[in-house]
C-alpha cells in the first residue's frame, strides 16, 4: 500500500498551539498532561489519552485507523485555545 504522507520521527518541537495545560485547568503541572505542538516541518503533534480500544468498534463510516495510528482525545477547550495560532488553510 502506498502512503501519501507519513510522520517524520526526526521532526523537532518548535512550538505550542494554544496555551499550556496547566493554564487551561486539564493539568496541575503533572507529567501526565495533553498537548498541541508544531514541529519544524509543519506537522502537528498531539499528546492525549490514547482511545484507539475504546473507539476502534464504533468508528464513523469512511474512517480507520492504521496498526501504527492511535486514536487520542485532547479536551476541547485546548483545541479552542490553539484556533489563534492556526493558519486557515
Amino acid at each position: 500500500m502506498v502512503r501519501f504522507w507519513d510522520a517524520d520521527p526526526s521532526a523537532l518541537f518548535v512550538k505550542r498551539l494554544g496555551k499550556s495545560p496547566t493554564e487551561l485547568g486539564n493539568s496541575d503541572d503533572e507529567e501526565k498532561c495533553p498537548d498541541i505542538w508544531q514541529l519544524d516541518n509543519g506537522d502537528i503533534a498531539v499528546i492525549g489519552r490514547d482511545l484507539t480500544a475504546v473507539y476502534a468498534s464504533r468508528l464513523p463510516n469512511g474512517v480507520s485507523i492504521g496498526p501504527d495510528e492511535r486514536l487520542v482525545v485532547i479536551p476541547g477547550n485546548m483545541l479552542s485555545a490553539a484556533k489563534v495560532d492556526i493558519p486557515d488553510a
